[in-house]
C-alpha cells in the first residue's frame, strides 16, 4: 500500500532471526518471581531487554517504507498501523516488566493484563483482521466492505485501548489479578469502569467485522488483484479454473508482477514451467533452497476429506483430556494414527509411471526424488527438530532441579531407576536405530528380502525397549507423585518409550509399504525418511538414559 519495494529487506530478515535467536532466553520473564537465582535472572531480563532491539529494526523499516512511498489508506492498511501503534506500546511495557525489580512489584497485577493484551492485541489480532480484509477477494472472489470494515477498525482501536490502557494504572495502584470484586475504597472503580466500556466497544467492533463477513457472498465479484499488489499469490484469479495459475513462473525480482513485463500474462498464458497436465495430476517444482535451481517434479495428494478428519481427531485429543475425557481422547489419539497412516499412504511418496516429464522451455525433470533434497525429508527434519528443542527443555529441567536442590535425588530414591535398566533400554534403541540403518543400505543395493528382515528386527527390538524403559522407574517403586525426581524420571522415560513405539509403528509402515510394492530401492523416501526420525530417536535416547541412570552415580 506504500507503492514501492519493502525498505531494508535484508535488516528486517536478520532481525526476525534476531528476534527467534533471543525468544529462547525470553519466556523465563514470566518466571521471575519464582526464586530463579541472580545469575539466571540477570541473564534472561538482558535476553528480554535485548528483543526489543530487532523488533525495533522491523517496526522502523516498515515506517520508513510507508514515509518513502505514495501511501495507499486502504482498510488493510489501517489495521496494519493500527497493530504497529498497539504493539508499541505493549513493546515498551515489556520493556519495563522485563527488569526484574519492577515485574517484581508489577506481577501478578492488572499491570501484566495490560501488558499482554497490547502484544496480542497488536501483534496478532489486529494483524490478524488485516489479513482478513487483505485476503478475502484472493480466497472468496468478494471484497469485504471498506466502510464497515473501517467502522470496525476504530471501533477496535478505540475499545481496545479504552479497556486496557487504565489497566496499567490499576495494576500500579495494586490491583491484583484474578479477583472477580474489589472493593470501593481502592479507588479503582472508575478505572474498571472504563474498561469494561472499552470491552463492549471492542467486542461491538468484532460483530461488526461477523456482520460485514455475512453479508460479503452478496457482494458483485472482485476485480483480479484489487490491491494492485506485486507478489505471487496475486497471480490467482477469482474465475480461476481448477487448476489455479496457469504455469509456474519463473521469478527475478521480491515483486515480480511490478518488475518483470508482462509477467501475469505470460503465466496466463502458460508460456512458462508445466503449462499443462498431460496426467491429470497436481503437480509443482521442487528447487533449490538458496537459488531456486529446479531438480524434480513433485505430485501432491488429490482432493481428500483425510486432512480435515485428522486435524479434528488431533484437536479432540487435547479438547477432550482438558475435560478428563481419557477413554474419548484415547479414541481420538487412535483415529488421528489411522487418519495419518491412511493420509501419507493414499498421498505421499506415490511411484510414477514414468522417470521423468518435461516441464517446458527444454527442460526435463524426474518425478521421484529421495533423500536429503526431498520435501519430505525436511519435513521429517524440522518436525524432529521441533522435538528435539522441546525434549532439550525436559533435560534442563531435570539439570536445573539437580544444581539447585540438595535433595534430588532424595535419599530414599538415591539409586533412581538403577543402571540396569536405563541401559539395556539405551541398548535396545540403539539396535533398532542400527537395524534401520541398514535396511535403508541393503534396500538401497537391492536387498528388499533382507530390508524387510531388518525391518521386522528393528520393530521388534523398539518394541522390547518400551517395556524395558518402563521396567526402571517401575520395579524402584517411583512414584511420581511423591516427589520433583520421580517425576522428571517418568516424564523422560514416557517421552523416550513413546517415540520408540513411534518409531515401531514408522518401521512397520516402511515395512508394509514395501511389501505392498509401493516402495523398491529407486523409490525409498519412506525408508529414508523413517531413518530421519531414527537419527533423532537414538539421540533423544542416549541423552535420556544416560541422564536417568547415570546422574543418580554421580550424585
Amino acid at each position: 500500500f506504500s507503492n514501492r519495494h519493502l525498505l531494508g529487506y535484508p535488516w528486517i530478515v536478520l532481525a526476525a532471526v534476531g528476534t527467534a535467536f533471543l525468544s529462547f532466553g525470553l519466556w523465563v520473564h514470566h518466571m521471575f518471581t519464582t526464586g530463579l537465582p541472580k545469575i539466571s535472572l540477570a541473564f534472561f531480563s538482558a535476553a528480554s531487554e535485548a528483543v526489543a532491539i530487532p523488533t525495533a529494526v522491523q517496526i522502523f523499516a516498515f515506517i520508513a517504507t510507508l514515509w518513502a512511498g505514495r501511501v495507499t489508506l486502504s482498510t488493510p492498511l489501517l489495521y496494519a498501523t493500527g497493530s504497529l501503534a498497539i504493539f508499541v506500546i505493549g513493546g515498551l511495557t515489556g520493556v519495563m516488566v522485563a527488569v526484574a525489580p519492577f515485574d517484581w512489584q508489577a506481577h501478578d497485577t492488572y499491570f501484566i493484563v495490560a501488558h499482554l493484551h497490547y502484544v496480542l492485541i497488536g501483534g496478532t489480532l489486529l494483524p490478524l483482521f488485516a489479513g482478513l480484509y487483505y485476503y478475502w477477494p484472493l480466497i472468496t472472489g468478494k471484497k469485504l466492505s471498506d466502510r464497515l470494515g473501517r467502522i470496525a477498525f476504530w471501533m477496535l482501536f478505540v475499545g481496545a485501548n479504552l479497556t486496557f490502557f487504565p489497566m496499567h494504572f490499576s495494576g500500579l495502584m495494586g490491583m491484583p489479578r484474578r479477583v472477580f470484586t474489589y472493593p470501593a475504597e481502592l479507588g479503582l472503580g472508575g478505572l474498571n469502569m472504563a474498561s469494561t466500556l472499552g470491552a463492549w466497544l471492542f467486542a461491538a467492533g468484532v460483530a461488526v467485522i461477523c456482520v460485514d463477513l455475512a453479508l460479503s457472498p452478496r457482494r458483485p465479484k472482485a476485480q483480479r488483484n484489487p490491491w494492485g499488489a506485486g507478489t505471487l499469490e496475486w497471480l490467482a484469479h477469482p474465475d480461476d479454473e481448477d487448476w489455479g495459475i496457469r504455469s509456474v513462473p519463473l521469478i527475478e525480482s521480491r515483486y515480480p508482477i511490478w518488475d518483470q513485463k508482462d509477467f501475469v500474462q505470460k503465466v496466463d498464458e502458460g508460456r512458462y514451467f508445466l503449462p499443462d497436465a498431460e496426467e491429470g495430476r497436481r503437480e509443482t517444482i521442487v528447487t533449490t533452497v538458496l537459488d531456486a535451481r529446479p531438480l524434480a517434479v513433485i505430485r501432491l495428494g488429490t482432493p481428500s476429506i483425510i486432512p480435515i478428519l485428522t486435524a479434528i481427531a488431533l484437536g479432540g485429543v487435547f479438547i477432550l483430556t482438558t475435560y478428563h475425557l481419557y477413554w474419548a481422547a484415547l479414541a481420538c489419539a487412535v483415529s488421528t494414527l489411522a487418519c495419518t497412516l491412511w493420509w501419507l499412504w493414499t498421498g505421499t511418496a506415490e511411484i510414477p509411471e514414468k522417470p521423468s516429464k518435461p516441464i517446458g522451455h527444454g527442460m526435463e525433470l524426474p518425478l521421484y526424488m529421495s533423500g536429503p533434497a526431498a520435501p519430505g525429508w525436511w519435513a521429517m527434519f524440522i518436525t524432529m527438530m521441533a522435538d528435539a528443542t522441546a525434549f532439550s527443555g525436559l533435560v534442563f529441567g531435570y539439570c536445573f532441579f539437580w544444581t539447585r536442590h540438595a535433595d534430588f535425588p532424595p535419599m530414599a530414591q538415591a539409586d533412581g531407576p538403577g543402571i540396569f535398566w536405563p541401559m539395556a533400554a539405551l541398548a535396545l534403541g540403539l539396535a533398532s536405530w542400527l537395524a534401520t540403518i541398514a535396511a535403508r543400505e541393503v534396500h538401497a543395493r537391492g536387498g528388499v528380502g533382507i530390508a524387510r528382515l531388518l525391518l521386522v528386527l528393528g520393530i521388534a527390538v523398539s518394541l522390547a525397549g518400551i517395556g524395558t524403559g518402563l521396567a526402571g522407574p517401575w520395579t524402584h517403586g517411583m512414584n511420581p507423585a511423591s516427589h520433583s525426581y520421580p517425576a522428571i524420571v517418568w516424564t523422560l522415560v514416557i517421552w523416550t518409550v513413546a517415540h520408540a513405539g513411534v518409531a515401531a509403528i514408522m518401521q512397520s509402515y516402511a515395512l508394509a509399504r514395501s511389501i505392498a510394492g509401493k516402495m523398491d530401492p529407486q523409490h525409498d523416501a519412506d525408508i529414508r525418511n523413517v531413518t530421519v526420525y531414527m537419527h533423532f530417536f537414538a539421540l533423544t535416547a542416549v541423552v535420556a538414559y544416560a541422564t536417568i541412570g547415570l546422574f543418580p552415580v554421580l550424585s
